[in-house]
């Protein structure tokens, strides 16, 4: 019985710790990521479409795994207090507005809610 218990314990912590070597590489996809939806913001220069490419950005990144989410995370925290450092002339709301859709994109929500009308289908 003792042998079954610990050869069951092994199993799962072994189990468990196997994925480690995924978090780097998904990081470093989801930071991928983030750019390339940053490159089409810029690419699109289309008006009221930043909240849609923050909330890309996000769910792309997070769909790579733990790894790809704590890199959205630490990009989208790191961007917005970045810009709370200089005069980026947007304002506290428009950060906080660009934080709600950060963690929508996260959390897999719609990215409908954010698309604006008009946008080409290519991105």
């Amino acid at each position: 019985m003792k042998l079954l218990l610990a050869g069951l314990v092994v199993f799962l912590v072994v189990e468990t710790h196997a994925q480690w070597y995924r978090f780097p590489v998904e990081a470093a996809q989801g930071s991928r990521d983030m750019w390339r939806a940053y490159s089409d913001m810029r690419e699109a220069n289309w008006k009221n479409s930043d909240k849609y490419f923050h909330a890309r950005g996000n769910q792309d990144a997070a769909a790579r795994g733990t790894g790809g989410r704590w890199a959205a995370e630490v990009i989208s925290n790191g961007r917005e207090w970045a810009q709370g450092l200089g005069d980026s002339g947007r304002g506290r709301e428009d950060s906080e507005a660009d934080q709600v859709a950060n963690r929508h994109g996260r959390d897999g929500g719609d990215l409908n809610i954010y698309r604006p009308k008009g946008l080409p289908e290519k991105y």
